[in-house]
């Protein structure tokens, strides 16, 4: 039976990373508007939160989820159980105490969550990682593992030197080389190009990567209403300017193609979540 075709294309599924190396820079936020933005477009949309003990992106969703992605783990629930539906086309996995055993699982809860990832891969189009903030083995983890990672710089020096200390990592540690970055909150017109330009400048200077600047989110009111609201401000207020700058991101995203030798599938995702490696799980400080 050949397997040409639409079928075959759905098989590609695209995996989109999150992070930003600190808390505060509207990661979890950004994930959100991106993952609901591809649902608006109807494309079928994971968002899987990889935050460990203040995982909150179902609360900034208004939903409540019965399981976790540690109910997987421990093999009391499939991971079609665990997925928490949001809005036609969009489900979450919350990942609370989950992702921190990943380091400690043995072989067979290895071969567990590939095929629990597996078993999703003709259920979706896009997995979205939301990251936890910092450097730790769990984000690496779920970052080294996607197609495309979306780094979240803003404003302030601390996120631009934690931001290139994310990249700094996972381009010596794991041999990735091209990163998205999304400088968020910007205040003032041509902030977010100046800021992108400041972090440009200390990459180009020491490592060996490529940065394209995917978005600029400016600070918006309407964005933290729709916070309050425990909506998506690309679906509450889409024609506010961070709305509009959302629609902008998610239009580029859903254009992107995977990177040169990535298989493209969320079997791939999967077996890099979990591969052993010594180097790769390490804490890195």
């Amino acid at each position: 039976m050949s397997h040409d075709g639409p079928m075959d294309r759905r098989r590609s599924v695209q995996v989109i990373a999150v992070t930003g190396g600190k808390g505060g820079v509207g990661k979890s936020t950004l994930s959100i508007n991106l993952a609901t933005g591809f649902a608006l477009g109807g494309r079928k949309t994971l968002l899987l939160d990889g935050d460990l003990g203040l995982a909150n992106a179902d609360v900034m969703l208004g939903v409540t989820p019965k399981y976790t992605l540690g109910d997987v783990i421990s093999g009391d629930r499939s991971l079609e159980e665990v997925l928490t539906p949001v809005r036609p086309n969009l489900s979450i996995v919350a990942g609370a105490s989950g992702i921190s055993a990943l380091a400690g699982l043995g072989e067979a809860e290895h071969i567990g969550i590939v095929r629990a990832f597996s078993s999703l891969v003709d259920d979706i189009d896009v997995l979205v990682v939301d990251t936890p903030a910092g450097i730790s083995a769990g984000v690496l983890q779920l970052t080294q593992a996607a197609q495309h990672i979306i780094v979240v710089v803003c404003d302030e020096p601390a996120s631009v030197t934690d931001a290139y200390a994310v990249i700094k990592v996972l381009s010596a540690e794991h041999s990735i080389r091209h990163f998205k970055v999304v400088t968020n909150m910007t205040r003032s017109g041509g902030s977010g190009t100046q800021l992108f330009a400041t972090l440009l400048k200390v990459t180009n200077r020491f490592l060996d990567v490529v940065l394209e600047h995917a978005a600029d989110i400016p600070d918006d009111d309407f964005l933290r209403r729709a916070i309050r609201e425990q909506r998506s401000v690309i679906d509450a207020y889409p024609g506010s300017a961070a709305g509009a700058a959302l629609k902008r991101l998610v239009s580029k995203a859903s254009q992107w193609e995977a990177p040169h030798g990535s298989r493209g599938n969320i079997e791939f995702f999967a077996e890099r979540l979990v591969a052993p490696s010594g180097r790769r799980l390490q804490v890195i400080k």
